[in-house]
């Protein structure tokens, strides 16, 4: 296994997160036990979870996935050898039955670790970050950014961060992050942060893969200069780029079974996944490995969050770590990017 760090912290983490929101919906409790086991055998060290999973978001299965977690903490007592995060969802209908208290105000983020680590069976999390933003902005499939005149949004970055410095204090979170948000998000809390000694957003989990790359364009800019690490999520586009649904959608796979994420399986998403399936046959690489080992090898990625619902998938996604893509190869993916840019946000 290859390590970072947590940018500006000694939270030394492994390069592959483990990635948990299958755990309570396609996988069982003794599933997830697994993976975590097999995961931690292989040096990864880093999980990533969060209040909403298991996905879909459902009332029967929320917190789920967490309390998968916890069972495995309270069993082996390894807290200490794992790095955990996990996350507060934002206002959305879709996550209304989460807590009566939606958004980031003071009652809610402190309802919300409370009953995150009473799930999770710990006294604190290493990394805390917000699910999608409280504003109007382009997340969750869109590409392009559509103000609201008439957006009911109040300018409250300082605020939560003085709402999530309070569970810093308390000892209940070391670091903060985000996901699902955009450079000017990334910039304001930043902007917050030093103007009024807040904490820093360290880490922002966004979805990145050959698929949609569109975060090179501004944020990744923004992650360099202020020492902010990407956590990808989705990079293998909910298992497309491992080459299983070139020919339709595989049976008993997520995009069968909901169909409602089908941004990654469109006309062009397709066309795009079937030029990458033909650079890896040409090089005889693994499409699911060549597609994680460049997410990988960006210098702006700190840990890519890898899930898998079978142990073979787990151990093949896991593997790819040990693959360092070569510049022919790259210079192929260029070439289909240039053809086909992000086909599915």
């Amino acid at each position: 296994m290859k390590y970072t760090t947590l940018p500006g912290t000694d939270i030394k983490v492994s390069k592959i997160c483990l990635g948990t929101m299958t755990w309570g919906e396609q996988n069982t409790e003794a599933e997830g036990h697994e993976q975590i086991d097999y995961a931690l055998d292989q040096g990864v060290n880093f999980m990533d979870t969060a209040e909403m999973y298991s996905v879909p978001a459902k009332p029967e299965t929320q917190g789920s996935t967490e309390k998968i977690i916890g069972s495995w903490l309270k069993k082996t007592e390894r807290r200490k050898d794992i790095v955990l995060t996990s996350k507060i969802a934002g206002p959305a209908d879709m996550v209304s039955h989460v807590r009566e208290n939606m958004g980031f105000n003071k009652v809610a983020v402190n309802d919300a670790i409370d009953k995150s680590l009473q799930r999770l069976n710990t006294d604190y999390l290493d990394l805390y970050q917000l699910h999608w933003p409280e504003r109007n902005t382009n997340f969750f499939g869109k590409l392009g950014y559509t103000h609201k005149e008439d957006e009911e949004w109040n300018d409250n970055f300082k605020e939560v961060l003085e709402n999530l410095q309070e569970q810093v204090k308390a000892g209940k979170i070391r670091h903060v992050g985000l996901s699902n948000e955009t450079a000017y998000g990334l910039s304001r809390f930043l902007e917050e942060s030093r103007l009024h000694d807040l904490p820093k957003m360290i880490t922002v989990q966004n979805p990145y893969s050959l698929l949609n790359r569109k975060d090179e364009v501004g944020l990744t800019e923004v992650l360099h200069r202020e020492n902010v690490g990407l956590l990808p999520y989705s990079p293998l586009g909910m298992g497309t780029l491992s080459g299983k649904h070139i020919n339709g959608i595989a049976e008993n796979t997520r995009l069968s079974l909901f169909p409602q994420y089908g941004r990654y399986s469109g006309e062009v998403a397709v066309k795009a996944t079937k030029a990458y399936k033909e650079v890896a046959v040409k090089h005889e690489l693994s499409m699911a490995q060549m597609s994680l080992a460049f997410v990988n090898q960006q210098p702006f990625v700190t840990s890519n969050i890898i899930g898998a619902t079978k142990m073979e998938q787990l151990k093949e996604n896991i593997a790819s770590i040990n693959l360092e893509l070569s510049k022919e190869v790259l210079e192929d993916i260029e070439k289909v990017h240039e053809k086909y840019p992000n086909p599915a946000p």
